[in-house]
């Protein structure tokens, strides 16, 4: 019995969408989507993305209008016939995962260790200038 409703939808991207248009059988690559935790303090904001078996030099963090990219591949190693595998869970291909950060930051002096195959990022928080306040003075015209 099958108890992950995402199997489904992967075996559906993984399907050989060309055939349908009656050409050649061409397999599309969806790569993974790594899970990222977000949280901060009082002076950072950090991001830690476990990514197993990717080479550090395959990956590109960046940090743009408060948004954290994190995008790079994983290849296999090991040669496989598809038809054997029982379960296949570990995916491989390119990767490219975007997350809002929550608050300002100053994406210039980031900074990203990978450490015991997890990425871990650290975004000091900025201050943004404050909209100033006018006061409305009213004036009364007289006749």
């Amino acid at each position: 019995m099958n108890l992950d409703p995402f199997d489904d939808l992967d075996r559906w991207f993984d399907w050989p969408v060309s055939s349908w248009l009656g050409g050649p059988v061409l397999k599309m690559s969806s790569g993974f989507t790594p899970a990222v935790d977000v949280w901060q303090d009082e002076n950072n904001v950090y991001a830690q993305c476990p990514l197993p078996g990717v080479d550090p030099k395959d990956v590109k963090v960046s940090v743009e209008n408060d948004v954290l990219t994190i995008e790079g591949k994983s290849e296999r190693k090991t040669e496989v016939d598809e038809k054997n595998y029982y379960r296949r869970e570990v995916r491989y291909g390119a990767f490219h995962r975007a997350v809002a950060l929550p608050a300002a930051v100053n994406g210039d002096k980031a900074k990203a260790e990978f450490e015991n195959g997890v990425l871990k990022v650290t975004v000091p928080k900025e201050e943004r200038v404050k909209p100033k306040t006018i006061k409305v003075q009213v004036k009364s015209s007289k006749k």
